[in-house]
């Protein structure tokens, strides 16, 4: 939830600074994600003048102005078509950075004629598209007053954190109401002139589900829609919603200002009244977000004498949106149950605003004030005529009445409050407190559908009364032994990935999960595995096996310039929703080489027999006696037929399958090849006689690209090699990660008595990209280095 300062100051009456409002935010459980202020990266930029504007002597698209800054003048040139003497606009010094593009300036020429920062745009300042000219201010604007200032960006942008359950906080006054209880200033009342409303809508609603208890509407004739005013678009843009049009930002903001979604129909293109019925198969929907859904049966329809023209409390459609020459309109402010709206979004992969608002349960009361300040707001911004509200159906009551001890205050909490104190919370919350001696009947706002018990009102006057207050308070110890000894399947599991990382392979934790269209390569396609509720679109299906995760993460390490990838994981595979169905197992994989280049040991394309030599050896790691076993040319469709095979223990007992990868999988999976691997049932395993290993240490790794540079370096034949790879190492020691010899020769073409080293060299940075220039820099430094040290000279 996105909000700004001076948004909600318009609720919340306080003298409160920014950091406090923000520390009170996170001390009452509305968790700040991130605060950002425009205006800190407008900091330098002012406003100035052009007080001469002349041609460039040698470009006919370019002037050459004299700017006052308020405090210096400067020479600028322009390509702008619309600078001219006596413009004002924003103006950047040298030293300032552009928003849009990070580019720093400083003084330089063009075309020979020395140029001193830059009149902006627009889009040069991140605040429009307009980049046909430079920004155009008026006469009276001060000249070296901050731009941010003056044009009111000095407003940060506070986004929080909102939990599931705190639906109340998905308004900018929810918010402010919040921050008032925990006394952080006064609430101000939401104020607006009353709509004067004349003769009955035209258009009525009849309602056929349950699913829509409540439906207010108001017909709204003789408006002009057109672009919404200045500060309802920054509005807007500061939350990161793209202004539509006056009608539409209208609805959005209403929604984020009151946590109320509401929706504007063209009532000219409404064929017949509204029905808001359950939908049938087959039914289809252009949807406001430019797809098309087709609809099963018994989702909330909004529809008219056409068809389906809206789903409840989701998104609306194409064929009755407003637009330009929109002239008359129908307001929907409706209230819709909060599962069947949760239900038909997951289902279609819909995600929007009012759907995020509907189903953790908008307040019911708010239907005739939300479409009273939608009315009030359509008049002001469009013009119009508005009628009687109409109103179909009845919104429930979801309050309830509790009864609460205050000393489940202390008992639940851990801290003493007064039933005073308690009541005085509630109150200021919004709840209705009845004082009954030992217990407080206490009913709760419409705005919260989300209490339902005693220990529900404990987290709220505790959140609100101050963390803070409860006491650190140890356990007390156990009075019998705690065995932390691991099982023996435990152990095995431990000396599985032990003996995987000795040899040479990286332990990768990938997602239990994966896309359905993966699963057929791996295994058939059961409904079993496949979630209902996924975590994501691209997620959606159990694992059948460890391999498609690691041969994605394979690809991408591979995408990211590295050539050899050898990983392992260690976890759950899943052929149904029956335990019987889950078996753990450690699948690892290899692709390029089996290790770095070396001048004494070369190394080897992997193929099957590395994959065969992994499997085998994790097999004895953990504890399997393989000595009898028996290798067989069988395998799962996913290896390469006559390039893979299987490690089994009589004949049904198979321990590990191996080889070569089907190259239809990785061409499916669009990963380079080729790669092998292996797959070992631990459960299939005897149990094996063993220790478990110690954790490893967490790895560092750098965000940025590593460059490899390769030297050839001609030495005296008694030079040792670890005289140059110190050398080479003490060129840069931050920069220079690893040094290798890969290569000695003598022979034709060095001199006698003398010999040729080459090394390679790995740059890893870990704060930037090097660059072409910094690259050589260092290259110089290693070849002058291995010189000095050994008198050696690049071949």
């Amino acid at each position: 939830m996105k909000f700004t300062l001076s948004w909600l100051k318009e609720y919340l009456d306080t003298d409160a600074d920014l950091a406090t409002i923000t520390e009170k935010l996170t001390a009452i459980g509305l968790e700040i994600e991130e605060v950002e202020n425009p205006a800190d990266v407008l900091k330098p930029f002012v406003i100035a003048e052009i007080i001469e504007a002349e041609r460039h002597p040698d470009a006919d698209k370019l002037q050459v102005c004299k700017v006052n800054t308020g405090s210096e003048v400067l020479q600028v040139v322009c390509g702008a078509p619309n600078a001219r003497a006596g413009l004002k606009g924003a103006f950047a010094p040298s030293g300032a950075v552009i928003p849009t593009n990070g580019m720093k300036l400083k003084p330089t020429k063009i075309r020979g004629v020395e140029s001193n920062g830059m009149m902006c745009s627009e889009r040069e300042l991140g605040l429009g598209e307009d980049h046909d000219g430079i920004i155009d201010l008026p006469a009276d604007a001060p000249l070296g007053t901050p731009f941010a200032d003056y044009a009111g960006l000095n407003d940060p942008i506070i986004e929080i954190a909102i939990t599931p359950n705190r639906q109340d906080a998905l308004g900018v006054y929810g918010i402010a109401r919040d921050l008032a209880a925990a006394g952080l200033g006064t609430l101000k009342q939401p104020s607006f002139e009353k709509v004067t409303h004349s003769g009955e809508s035209p258009i009525k609603v009849k309602l056929e589900t349950e699913q829509c208890p409540a439906f207010a509407g108001c017909y709204i004739r003789g408006v002009k829609n057109g672009p919404s005013p200045d500060w309802l678009q920054k509005r807007l843009k500061a939350i990161g919603l793209r202004p539509i049009s006056a009608l539409v930002d209208i609805t959005n903001y209403i929604t984020f200002d009151m946590g109320r979604p509401l929706h504007v129909y063209d009532a000219d293109r409404l064929q017949g009244d509204i029905v808001v019925r359950k939908s049938k198969e087959g039914e289809t929907l252009s949807a406001l977000n430019d797809n098309d859904y087709t609809l099963d049966a018994g989702s909330c329809a909004i529809t008219d004498g056409s068809g389906v023209i809206g789903l409840g409390g989701i998104i609306g459609g194409t064929s009755t949106g407003c637009e330009e020459e929109t002239v008359n309109v129908f307001v929907e402010c409706a209230w819709f149950d909060p599962i069947a709206i949760a239900m038909t979004g997951r289902k279609l992969g819909i995600d929007s605003d009012a759907r995020y608002r509907f189903e953790r349960g908008v307040d019911p009361d708010s239907l005739i004030p939300g479409i009273e300040q939608a009315a009030r707001m359509i008049l002001d911004l469009c013009g119009g005529e508005a009628s009687e509200i109409f109103v179909a159906g009845q919104a429930p009551d979801i309050t309830k009445t509790i009864q609460v001890r205050p000393e489940r205050i202390r008992s639940l909490g851990g801290v003493d409050v007064s039933g005073k104190d308690m009541a005085d919370i509630l109150v200021r919350l919004g709840f209705g407190v009845e004082d009954k001696g030992e217990v407080l009947n206490v009913t709760t706002p419409s705005w919260r559908c989300d209490i339902d018990g005693e220990a529900d009102f404990v987290e709220e006057v505790l959140r609100i009364y101050g963390f803070e207050h409860i006491p650190s308070t140890p356990l007390p110890k156990s009075s019998r032994e705690i065995d932390t000894g691991l099982s023996r399947l435990q152990k095995r599991v431990r000396m599985a990935k032990r003996t995987a990382a000795e040899q040479g392979l990286r332990e990768a934790v990938t997602w239990s999960f994966l896309p359905s269209a993966q699963v057929g390569l791996f295994a058939e396609l059961k409904p079993e595995i496949v979630l209902e509720n996924p975590i994501s679109s691209d997620l959606d299906a159990m694992r059948p096996s460890l391999l498609p995760n690691l041969i994605t993460a394979a690809g991408r390490n591979i995408d990211r310039g590295f050539k050899n990838v050898a990983l392992f994981e260690s976890g759950s595979q899943f052929s149904s929703d029956t335990p019987e169905g889950q078996s753990l197992v450690l699948a690892g994989i290899r692709r390029g080489q089996t290790g770095a280049r070396h001048w004494a040991d070369a190394p080897e394309n992997v193929s099957t027999f590395h994959a065969k030599a992994d499997a085998e050896a994790i097999l004895r790691g953990a504890g399997a006696k393989i000595d009898n076993a028996q290798i067989v040319p069988e395998a799962p469709s996913w290896y390469h037929p006559g390039r893979s095979g299987a490690i089994r223990l009589g004949p049904k007992n198979v321990l590990a399958y191996f080889g070569e990868l089907h190259p239809k999988v990785l061409k499916a999976l669009d990963v380079k090849g080729p790669l092998v691997a292996f797959e070992i049932l631990l459960e299939n395993i005897p149990l094996p006689k063993g220790k478990g290993g110690n954790s490893r240490g967490p790895l560092k790794a750098s965000d940025y690209q590593a460059v490899e540079r390769d030297f050839a370096f001609v030495v005296d034949q008694n030079v040792a090699a670890a005289e140059i790879m110190k050398a080479v190492r003490g060129a840069d020691k931050k920069l220079i990660d690893d040094v290798s010899i890969f290569d000695v020769y003598q022979g034709q073409g060095v001199p006698e008595g003398q010999k040729s080293v080459a090394v390679s060299m790995r740059l890893q940075p870990d704060d930037r990209t090097l660059t072409d220039e910094e690259i050589e820099q260092i290259a110089d430094k290693v070849i002058d280095s291995v010189s000095k040290a050994t008198g050696g000279s690049l071949r």
